[in-house]
This record gives C-alpha cells, structure tokens and sequence, in this order.
C-alpha cells in the first residue's frame, strides 16, 4: 500500500480548497423570555439560552428553526428556578444571575459570560457563533495567553490540551496510540479551561462528529460539529472541583460501584478453556496474590456468539462461576453488540422476528462484519430494545455472574469505515434519525441497557459494567478502560494524562490495560506498571492472543514478590480509595486527580504528567521509564512525608527521589489523614481491621474528610446502612487533635473501632481523639 509509504506526504497529494466560508449568526432583531428561557431571533438563526442553576448557562443556536430543548442523551438534570436580572441598553442586553453574568452585543449578536466578579470565562470577539450550509455548526470564542485546557474524555497526549486539535467520533484502534492518534473509543465533548488559578468548563452536547480546535490560533479556539444544533453548556466554577460538580450536575454521576470491582482484575485475550481459568484461579490462591476478577474474552462463546457458552471449553459455567465465587473470586465475560446471522441462533431470531435491529429507511437490516462473521446490530436507541437486551442478561446472572464487559460498541465493524454504515436509519426513541448522528452514543445506550437490565436481575446487588466506548455521561452506568494500547514504557507514560483527563471529564472509574495489551511485556515493564496499577481507579492486568502470558509470576520470583506486594496494597489502601468512590458518586470527582485540580494556583501543575495524586493529600511519583530508579518530584504546598520512609520534604521545590524496582514514591501531606485496612485472603478480602493513619503537622494545619463504608455489595445504603464519618483532623505544636464531626448511617462493619496511628508526633504534642487522649475512635 502507498498510503503506508511516505507516498503519503507527497506534495502532489495536497487538495486545493477554497477558505472556510461560515455564515454569522448576524445581527440580533427581537427576543422574548418564555418560561425562564430566552429565546432571540437573529438574522441567519436563533438563540436560545437557559439557566440550569445559578451558575449552569446552556446556549443553543439553531439555524433553521426554534432551538430543540430536549432529547439529550448526556443530561439529566433540569434547569432549576433561577432568579434573573435584565438591563437593556441601546447597543447590549446583560441577563444576570447571582454568579454569572450574560453580555449581549446586539449588532452582530456576540456573547460574553463573565462571572458575578466580572471575570471573564467565555467570549466571542470577530467571530462568534455560525454555520455552513453543509449543515456544519461552530462556535469561535477567544483565547487568552493563560488558558490551560483538560479533559475532552479519552486522548493520548500530554495532560494540558492547548495547541491540540481533537475530534469526536468513536472509533476502534487497536494500533497505534500514540499523541497523535485522535479519535479513541470514548466521545466526550467536554472540556475545562484553568486560567490564572480560576477554572470554567464547557460541554458541546452534539452527537455529531464535532472537533475541538486550540491548534490552528493564537487568540481563538473553535469546536464544531459536522450537523445538528450548536447546543453548549458552560459551568462558571471557579475551582476545579466546583467545576467537575457542575459538570457532573448535569451529566449524572457514578453510581457506587462493589467492592469486588475495584480489586485486582486478571484478564487475557483470552482464557480459552475451563481448565486453564480453574488453573489461573488456582494459583492466585496458592500464591496468595489477591485476585477479585476473571475476565472471560470472546474465547468462551459458542462461535463467538453472544449469550452462549461454548460447552466443549466451558463445560460446565454455572460451576465454575460458583467454585470461583467460592474462592473469592467473580467471572465477569465479555458482551458485543454484534449478533451471529444465524437462523438458527435463538438470539437471532428474536432480534430479526421482534424487530430489534439496526435497519436502513428502506427497512433491510444492516449486517456487518465483525467476531462472529456477518452479524445484526441491536438498535440500542430504542427503548424497546434496549429492555430487551437488558433482559438477556439473565442468561448471566442465572450462573451468579454480576459483572459484564462491554467492547466493540463504537460499534466497531471490520470494514473500511470501521464502522456502521452512517446512512442506518435509527429509531431514536421516536425521533428517527441517521447512524451519522447517533454514532457516538451507540455504546452509551448499550452501557445502560446492559446496567439497567443487569441491576434489574442481580436484585438488590450492585452490577459492575466495563466499557470500551461511550459518550458524556458514560459514568452514570460503566468504568471505563482505555483500549487497546500496547507493552511499551511509552503507553505507561501516556496512561496517566489519559486517566487523569477521563477523571476531569467526569469518568472516575477508569484505567489503562496494566502491563499493556499488544506486544511482549517484560519484567520491569509489568512491574512498574503494576505499582501504578495499583492506585488507578480500574486495576487490570490484560494482554493479547500470540503474547507473552503477563501474570504476576510469569518473570520470576523476584518480579512476584514485588507485584504481590503492591496488588496487597491495593487492599490495604481500599478503605481510602472506597471513600473516594464514595466522594465520586456524591460529588463527580474524579479518584485519581492531576495535581492542578488540587493546586490551581501553582502553573508548575498545569502540565505535571508523571505525577499524580489520590484524593486531596497523596501524591505519587511513579517511576515510568527503564533502568531508572532515581527522578525529580515535584511536591506542591505544605510539608510532605514519603510513605515508605517517613523522610519529611518541603512543598514548592523540586527534589530527587531514589526508588529501586520495589518501590513506588508515595507522599503524604502533613496535616491529614489516609485510612488503611488489611489484607487476609482472597477468601475473606475484607478489612476487619481498619486504622487511620494521621501525619502530625504543627503548624495549625486543619484537614477534614469522610470516611465511608458499607456492605460493598447491596444497594442497602440507599436505605440508611452505610457508614459516613466526618473527622477533622488539627494539629498544633500543643496537639494533635482528630474530632468526629458527624456520625452518619446504620451499617455495623467488621470491626468495633478505627485505630488511630500519628506518625510523625512532635516532642512535647498530644494526641486528643473526640475530646479525650485514647487511641482509637469507638464505633
């Protein structure tokens, strides 16, 4: 092939094209305020603009007709009552809440939103909203020499965005992933702009292909759709995590996942026999390595098709799900979307007889390639068949299966294209419309067909769902892994601005494939790899079919031991990470944060892209490249104590840490407080012993967090049975001084008491937990 030649960059290849041509929105000539809506009529379209709270402005041009205000697959909040003062001017209108306010310029119509300190967050200058008669829309807004941009789901690349262009549209790529590769399997058009220590965020609901542009100007970024409304949501903040709560207000955010998904998951392409799963299981046991999860690959089925077992592999699954639940371990198998042409497959048959199947206007199901060979695709647009393919799942959970993973639902079809065909006509709910439009929410709509029929049969118990491709607010129903990348120290590196961004886009249940996917790992690689594993949200470790086999013991018992070591601390450290899924679900922060999102006034974070931090007051300085064991750590504000040591550095400075292969730097800021279980067998994984580790300072230094607990399995806490501590933590030269603040929830864990260990204690300091010197917290 040429094209894989540097035939490519021949200048003969260049396509002369005329400029973009972009037609005004123009010149505003009347407007009216209808139930809390504005609504404007400009001279080549129309505006609207609705406040969700005080702080949410949704914008939407359309046009052709009156703005759509409803039918978004992403939100689900609605706008709330929102008290508005307007003053009208010759030439302006300014609308005003209590922490946003709205500059109108009338001739042409030109937006700016400024906060309620007259900071400026967005605004169009030349150029504002317009469109093309192929139907493409854009909006241009101004770009300042500070502005950082983040998140925009699931990009490979540096952490900070500016001079990047990206586009939306889910795509499969197994290779390569590289900065540039653009499109990946997630589509979130959302974005947060940190400038000069403040931070917005904007959100362009439109399920188009749609790009982002912060590459092709200095002073002005633009992002586009090829069709539909220009329909954007801007979030005032100012803080990162204000910002990230706003988002996910409207979004929605992750429900509260089991315990048993945020261990140690083991997976392959694939596992291919009963045998050699029962084996795999077996020597976790025996080796004491913690195991939750086997991911069964698309090996176990029947052909490859969905809903079946192949019975000469798996002879027996409902045993081997009960054996494995009775080790402590669940079997979560993959679920893709495309179903086997097959007359005689039951599934098949249902689809095609109950009408459940993505078809052309003219009514002829459309049929791609892809596992199973020519296969139907489930039309998850429509209610209908979204509870249908719920239901199906029974097959599963009959067997106590309570975790799917979903892959190729981009969807992803092996032809040209790499997908469906875009002129398949979808249901949409009754609003018929193309696969061009809908693309980029097929696997959204799969993601809550499967967790709501999932949720449905488990009965009370939460389900888990991994996916590989969604849309803004994918959260509200899956975790997310980051595909196909491969075992290069490069991937290693990448994975972390990856995870981090998907986390400030509103998807705090995420990882990369640990050890890499494609390509051989070895032994350094998986090791250092493993210890980042460790602390990202999602843990797996997976590889593909014709490489080398990458479990924990596969290089010897030097790498063993040390992989074991931290895939252990991986459960000495839930109580910390299950009270930061706690903080997800309540609040749509992110579990794994970049420092920025902490330090919002330190420049030195806004790209920091080998360091990360779990919560508010742990940083880790991971060793991502071979043969090193020393690198620069940056630490940001405040005295920190390295884990691992209990060496004190100072914040604001950079400094060089040694780290032989088995350790990983971990810092800890003083003045707070990280909560610490056991770990006893694969058995019993959970903690009965539960200590807070408190990091003296001296220097008044005041911490408050939320210690959460609860079953980890049941939807009983909706009712009352969790656990919710509220502790403040203050230190002084005199005292070291933990308070429960509040005390919430019925649920009776394990233990009776939360041991109290201060670290670091000053000559002279006194430890006072709730008013009295003890040395544990009664429960």
């Amino acid at each position: 092939m040429l094209e894989d030649t540097s035939f490519a960059i021949h200048p003969g290849k260049e396509q002369q094209s005329g400029a973009m041509v972009y037609r005004d929105i123009g010149r505003l000539l009347k407007y009216e305020l209808i139930d809390s809506t504005y609504r404007f009529t400009c001279e080549n379209g129309n505006v609207a603009i609705q406040f969700y709270t005080d702080s949410i402005v949704r914008v939407v041009m359309n046009q052709k007709e009156q703005p759509k205000l409803v039918g978004s697959r992403a939100v689900v909040a609605e706008p709330e009552k929102v008290s508005i003062e307007e003053t009208v001017q010759d030439e302006t209108l300014v609308i005003s809440t209590a922490n946003v306010e709205l500059n109108i310029t009338k001739d042409p119509f030109r937006l700016t939103i400024l906060d309620h300190q007259g900071r400026e967050i967005v605004a169009e200058g030349d150029r504002g909203m317009a469109y093309r008669e192929n139907g493409e829309v854009v909006a241009f807004k101004i770009m300042h020499e500070t502005d950082h941009f983040y998140g925009f789901g699931e990009k490979a690349g540096h952490l900070d965005k500016r001079g990047e262009a990206y586009e939306m549209w889910n795509s499969d790529v197994y290779a390569p992933h590289n900065p540039e590769t653009n499109a990946l399997y997630e589509s979130i058009p959302y974005f947060m702009t940190l400038r000069d220590g403040k931070a917005h965020g904007v959100f362009f609901d439109n399920t188009y292909r749609s790009k982002f542009d912060m590459k092709s100007s200095d002073d002005c970024y633009t992002f586009s759709a090829e069709g539909g409304q220009l329909d954007y949501y801007v979030m005032a903040g100012p803080e990162p995590k204000t910002v990230l709560e706003q988002y996910t207000h409207i979004t929605g955010r992750i429900p509260l996942p089991p315990k048993w998904s945020l261990g140690y998951h083991q997976s392959r392409y694939s596992y291919e026999t009963e045998q050699e799963v029962r084996d795999l299981a077996k020597t976790f046991i025996e080796k004491d390595i913690p195991l939750d999860v086997i991911h069964l690959d698309i090996h176990y089925m029947n052909g490859y098709r969905v809903f079946t077992f192949d019975k000469e592999r798996f002879p027996n699954p409902e045993k081997l799900v009960a054996d494995l639940h009775e080790m402590g371990i669940r079997v979560v198998p993959i679920v893709d979307p495309g179903v086997k042409k097959d007359t005689e497959y039951p599934i098949y048959q249902e689809g095609v007889n109950q009408d459940q199947f993505c078809k052309y206007i003219e009514g002829d199901i459309y049929f791609g390639e892809v596992w199973p060979g020519i296969s139907a695709f489930p039309d998850f647009t429509d209610e209908k068949v979204r509870k249908w393919w719920g239901e199906k799942h029974e097959f599963y959970t009959n067997m106590g299966i309570e975790g799917i993973w979903n892959d190729m639902n981009e969807p992803a079809v092996f032809n040209e294209t790499k997908t469906m065909d875009v002129s398949v006509m979808h249901r949409n709910d009754g609003n018929p419309t193309t696969h061009r439009e809908l693309h980029n929410v097929y696997g959204l709509l799969m993601g809550e067909s499967t967790y709501e029929g999932m949720k449905e049969k488990l009965q009370g118990k939460r389900p888990f769902l991994l996916t590989r491709a969604g849309y803004a607010g994918v959260q509200r129903y899956a975790s997310v892994w980051t595909g196909d990348n491969r075992s290069f120290w490069e991937h290693l590196q990448m994975s972390l601005p990856m995870v981090m961004n998907l986390g400030l886009s509103g998807v705090a249940f995420t990882g990369p494939d640990v050890g890499g996917f494609a390509h051989d790992t070895n032994a350094e690689l998986l090791t250092r790899w493993t210890q980042v594993g460790a602390f990202t949200p999602f843990f797996r470790n997976h590889s593909a079919i014709g490489f080398r086999y990458q479990e924990p013991w596969q290089f010897g018992e030097k790498h063993e031991d040390i992989m074991k070591k931290y895939i252990q601390m991986r459960y000495e450290w839930m109580p910390q990470l299950y009270s930061l899924f706690y903080e997800a679900s309540q609040k749509g922060l992110p579990v794994m944060r970049p420092l920025l999102m902490e330090y919002p006034e330190d420049v030195k974070t806004y790209n920091l892209n080998d360091q990360f931090m779990i919560g508010d007051n742990v940083v880790f300085a991971p060793i991502l490249q071979p043969s090193v064991t020393d690198r620069a750590v940056y630490l940001p504000k405040g005295v920190w104590v390295e884990f691992s040591t209990g060496i004190v550095y100072e914040g604001e400075k950079t400094h060089l840490i040694h780290a032989e292969l088995d350790e990983l730097p971990i810092f800890v800021r003083k003045g707070t407080a990280i909560m610490q279980g056991e770990w006893n067998s694969n058995k019993d994984k959970r903690s009965n012993k539960v200590t807070m580790n408190v990091y003296a300072g001296v220097s008044g230094e005041k911490y408050r967090f939320t210690y959460y607990d609860d079953d980890g399995e049941t939807f009983a806490y909706e009712d009352g049975q969790y656990l919710a501590l509220d502790v403040e933590v203050t230190s002084t030269k005199q005292t070291v001084e933990i308070k429960v603040v509040d005390y919430k929830g019925d649920f009776k864990p394990a233990y009776q008491e939360i041991n109290v260990n201060v670290i670091g204690l000053h000559e002279g300091q006194d430890v006072i937990i709730n008013g009295e010197k003890q040395k544990t917290i009664k429960l």
